[in-house]
């Protein structure tokens, strides 16, 4: 059970100890009304226990929960760090023959290397494979800024090296899983938009009429309309998913506030209304433009998922239900999901 996870929920340790009973009915309890109570109860001390043992021997994955003294604590209540649903490698250990201040060692060949005008590839993937568990440790410990983990670890903001690390992390191709599920729900969704459009007011009806006046990408377009109004669909924030502002505005007005999104920012021509030609669309995590010059929404979006798991960032509450959909849906990185993402499923596979 803990190769699997480190940490199961109730409903997963039932599911072994009705199992075991239903293998070995010598084992069921004789007075319970699901015969495996019993077992349920013990399997969990079990695992508890079996956790205290691989801490104490030094096991990253559950020391980062190790129990913290009365002075380090006094601030706030002990919170239990758990990976995220679909994270095979949560917190690694090191390699074989590798510590914390040799892996310091080779983070620092990182950040030369990334000075330079000419960047050798191969190397910072090499280094970046290698420094993996540090970098983790770090991330999901310490809980740094997001400005702090780009000083310490700027390759990791690298296009390449957001799908690599998603791909450490989950053993998933982000971009390639993402771009066919996105190919193969996309005529469905866009069904289910124009079905629905009086539900969820002027924003749909602005988002499906776009659409129905472009001449050319065609294809790009639908994509782009697809992801812009599943906010709207689940019933969660779009305005504070997918932003935009004027190439004019001062940087720090066009992020002011901006927990995460995707930015597109648009030429401003002095007229009357707003301009609807992009000059750049961007990345922004804690009012900080992290990935710049993307080519289209899509795109942008793909990386900022990706960099809530590079980042161990929690899904704000007012994201919840988009980023959950692309989690289970169209990532597959869940078996379960909350009852309005099962219901568009559902409706998705109709």
């Amino acid at each position: 059970m803990f190769a699997l996870k480190a940490y199961p929920d109730k409903y997963q340790i039932e599911t072994v100890s009705s199992e075991l009973v239903r293998k070995y009915p010598c084992l069921k309890e004789p007075g319970s009304g699901t015969g495996h109570q019993g077992w349920t109860t013990s399997i969990k001390f079990k695992l508890g226990n079996y956790r205290s043992k691989l801490r104490q021997a030094g096991c990253n994955e559950v020391s980062v929960n190790r129990k913290r003294g009365r002075d380090e604590d006094a601030d706030g209540g002990f919170t239990l760090t758990k990976a995220k649903r679909g994270e095979v490698n949560h917190v690694p250990d090191h390699p074989d023959n590798y510590n914390d201040d040799s892996l310091e060692e080779h983070r620092g060949i990182l950040v030369t290397e990334m000075k330079k005008r000419s960047k050798d590839m191969d190397l910072i993937r090499s280094k970046m494979d290698l420094t993996f568990s540090l970098r983790r440790k770090e991330v999901v410990e310490v809980q740094a800024m997001v400005m702090e983990i780009q000083e310490r670890w700027p390759a990791l903001f690298l296009q390449e090296q957001i799908c690599y690390e998603f791909l450490r992390i989950t053993t998933k191709d982000l971009f390639g899983t993402f771009t066919a599920a996105l190919d193969e729900y996309c005529p469905r969704l866009i069904k289910l938009y124009r079905a629905r459009k009086g539900a969820f007011g002027q924003g749909m009806e602005n988002l499906l009429d776009s659409l129905d006046e472009q001449t050319s990408d065609i294809a790009q377009q639908r994509m782009r309309m697809c992801l812009e109004g599943l906010p709207l669909f689940v019933c969660n924030s779009a305005e504070k998913l997918f932003l935009k502002c004027l190439d004019t505005d001062p940087e720090e007005k066009q992020t002011a506030g901006v927990k995460m999104g995707v930015l597109t920012v648009l030429v401003d021509d002095g007229g009357p209304t707003p301009s609807q030609m992009v000059n750049s669309i961007a990345v922004v995590l804690e009012e900080t433009i992290v990935l710049s010059d993307l080519p289209d929404i899509p795109t942008a979006f793909v990386y900022l998922f990706g960099l809530l798991y590079a980042l161990n960032i929690e899904f704000p509450k007012e994201h919840k239900y988009t980023f959950e959909t692309v989690q289970h849906i169209f990532m597959g990185l869940s078996t379960s999901c909350s009852q309005r993402i099962r219901s568009l499923k559902t409706k998705l596979l109709i």
